[in-house]
């Protein structure tokens, strides 16, 4: 390479060696600026990591879904049913006396138009099947009264309510978002259907429930 000045002339071969080195330091700063320190991972608190108490907790939605299979006794060793509950009306239910013959649960909330939509059905299959199946309402992601409300509103006061205020029940079966079904049979085998089921379905899948 040779270095030509202003003047036409050749530079010296020390001035060449001279501008060679200060381009070699210029890159080496370049570098340096482009290091760790730009490449550094975001603090702790770049991220909020969800805290214990509210993982699983249910989400407001209407989205359809499907079935799950859900082992029994998953959330307790002594069955899926061992837990107790208040009702709207504010009677305490052991839940557990119900273990042994097929329980039938409906996730609702207040709010949730398909809900509504469906609760004719619900009370129609709850009638055709009585004294068969056992059916109980978890209400949750609302305020009490508004379930009250829509137990009134949609004549489903035919059967138990049990209040999921916190969403453990709901944690518990592994439901998310609403409508939503847990089918248990007396042996404690638990199916959750995910979405909301026309008179029809909700009635043989409960109906399946007796047979074995």
């Amino acid at each position: 390479m040779v270095v030509v000045t202003r003047a036409g002339r050749t530079a010296p071969r020390r001035q060449l060696l001279a501008l060679l080195a200060t381009a070699c330091l210029a890159l080496a700063g370049c570098a340096a600026g482009d290091g760790p320190a730009a490449q550094d991972p975001p603090s702790d608190g770049a991220t909020s990591p969800s805290a214990p108490a509210t993982e699983g907790t249910p989400t407001p939605g209407d989205e359809a879904g499907g079935d799950t299979d859900v082992e029994p006794g998953t959330a307790d060793p002594d069955g899926p049913l061992t837990f107790t509950a208040t009702t709207l009306d504010g009677v305490t239910v052991d839940a557990s006396t119900f273990a042994g013959e097929p329980v039938v649960l409906w996730f609702w909330a207040p709010w949730c138009s398909i809900c509504r939509a469906e609760a004719p059905d619900v009370v129609d299959v709850v009638a055709d099947l009585d004294g068969q199946v056992t059916f109980l309402g978890v209400p949750g992601l609302g305020e009490e009264d508004a379930m009250r409300s829509f137990v009134d509103d949609t004549s489903t006061g035919t059967f138990e309510h049990l209040v999921d205020a916190d969403g453990a029940l709901w944690q518990r079966f592994g439901v998310v978002n609403q409508p939503a079904y847990a089918f248990v049979s007396a042996d404690g085998t638990v199916e959750v259907h995910a979405g909301a089921l026309g008179a029809d379905a909700l009635r043989e899948r409960a109906a399946q429930l007796t047979t074995g």
